[in-house]
């Protein structure tokens, strides 16, 4: 947790929080998405809270970059997403509801050393093997139809 977040769990203890997010949608040639593994079993996307004086797109970039060791070379808002579904308990009982910037991003590898304490896993997974994600983007989000560009250089 970020020291601005921190600070502000000592305001408000474990009260909802509304967090402003983002999230990456990243896709090999095949078309199969990233997804990164939690040290509490589930899978998410890179994902992470945008900080102050942050764009969500540096939000993006930094997260891709200490969640996967990816280098962000090109990105497009796909969506938004808020509102209760979006609302999520924390093993200590911090509450959260996330406002989801969700970027198509084009990456190249980088220098996956260094990922942060959160990642336990990287690894790409067609739909047919998805393993589900703790909060509920649209399957049509994640996995696009063919034909449907995945790439933000095409928009």
């Amino acid at each position: 947790m970020s020291p601005y977040y921190a600070e502000l769990r000592k305001s408000i203890g474990n009260s909802l929080l509304l967090m402003p997010s983002v999230a990456a949608l990243i896709r090999d040639a095949s078309g199969r998405l990233l997804l990164q593994r939690k040290e509490d079993e589930t899978w998410s996307l890179p994902a992470g809270a945008i900080e102050p004086g942050e764009s969500p797109e540096e939000a993006v970039r930094r997260e891709i970059r200490e969640e996967t060791g990816h280098e962000l070379l090109s990105s497009r808002l796909a969506a938004v997403f808020g509102g209760a579904e979006f609302r999520f308990t924390y093993s200590n009982g911090d509450r959260v509801e996330y406002v989801v910037a969700v970027f198509e991003c084009v990456t190249e590898q980088g220098d996956a050393s260094n990922l942060d304490a959160e990642t336990v896993e990287l690894r790409y997974f067609a739909e047919e093997e998805f393993p589900g994600l703790q909060l509920p983007y649209p399957r049509r989000l994640l996995y696009p139809t063919r034909g449907e560009s995945n790439d933000p250089a095409d928009v």
